[in-house]
């Protein structure tokens, strides 16, 4: 991704979790704030590139559902886009409040991109200081949209530009008042796009400089992300779409791989999610479209 463009992902990953909110039963993960950060005009254009799009997702889909567009783009939606946003955000966030409980004062997101945890948790201003990291165009974009709703920033939510991707500044953190405690990081929808170097290289920086016991939820893609077809080729169609925007997906890992990159940072799995268990705890006895995805995982490891 270019640093002076949004990150088109980041968007339509909130048009997902947006149209769950609003039309999905029940609910995996409620971004209830989500749409006020989305124009009618984006939500409506993403809508109808997802539509006339079908041809590519499935075109027997297109042929059944011809003259009803809401169950193409439900489809589509349901299929494709929500499914690892709604349950990554779902199971990171449910991680996040246990931590919080055990002490976490600290919450760092990277590539925040439009994420709402802030606003949707009140209740945390005064016991856990979140710190967004993410490219300068990305942020711009989203201050500008939280101005237009008219929310009020919260005093423990603090904007870190920065290109993580690349090298980890952690003075950068200092300098916004991050400190020595117990911390919880996200980095959700991004290990995808960076080599097996790159993510090496930031889980190390990440915890140099916190205590034992700070941790760190992720996603990542197996050793079948490029040979793996999917359901109505949807892993085939996620990574020809990612690298259509410009933002090319880049390495997968074994889970040994996985263990052993994080033992060398000094961190342990404290729970890992197969995309089988994932389905189990997100997706069981739905009646719609809405499955776990699969090749991706969830990860929950700990500074020892």
């Amino acid at each position: 991704m270019k640093q002076n463009e949004s990150s088109l992902t980041s968007l339509v990953s909130a048009f997902g979790r947006a149209y769950h909110s609003i039309y999905d039963t029940p609910k995996i993960f409620d971004d209830f704030i989500i749409k006020d950060l989305i124009t009618e005009e984006e939500f409506s254009a993403i809508s109808n590139n997802m539509i006339n799009g079908i041809q590519f997702f499935n075109k027997d889909i297109g042929q059944s559902f011809k003259n009803n567009p809401g169950e193409i783009l439900k489809w589509i939606t349901q299929v494709q886009l929500s499914p690892t946003p709604l349950a990554r955000s779902a199971y990171c966030e449910k991680v996040l409040l246990n931590e919080v409980m055990l002490g976490v004062e600290q919450y760092v997101i990277l590539g925040a991109g439009l994420d709402t945890f802030a606003f949707r948790h009140p209740e945390l201003k005064n016991s856990l200081e979140i710190f967004e990291i993410d490219y300068p165009a990305t942020q711009d974009f989203k201050k500008k949209r939280i101005d237009d709703a008219k929310f009020d920033l919260p005093n423990n939510l603090h904007f870190i530009t920065m290109d993580f991707t690349t090298k980890f500044c952690h003075q950068d953190l200092l300098d916004e008042g991050f400190d020595n405690k117990k911390t919880f990081f996200s980095l959700l929808g991004v290990s995808y796009y960076l080599t097996a170097e790159e993510n090496a290289s930031l889980i190390n920086d990440l915890f140099a400089n916190v205590p034992s016991g700070s941790s760190i939820v992720f996603d990542y893609a197996d050793e079948k992300l490029f040979e793996e077809i999917g359901f109505s080729n949807r892993v085939e169609n996620m990574v020809k779409m990612a690298s259509a925007s410009g933002e090319t997906m880049k390495s997968c890992f074994t889970y040994d791989e996985m263990e052993n990159m994080l033992e060398k940072s000094g961190l342990l799995i404290y729970e890992h999610l197969s995309p089988t268990m994932i389905n189990e705890l997100f997706f069981r006895n739905r009646t719609d479209y809405l499955s776990a995805f699969e090749t991706i995982h969830f990860i929950h490891a700990v500074k020892k």
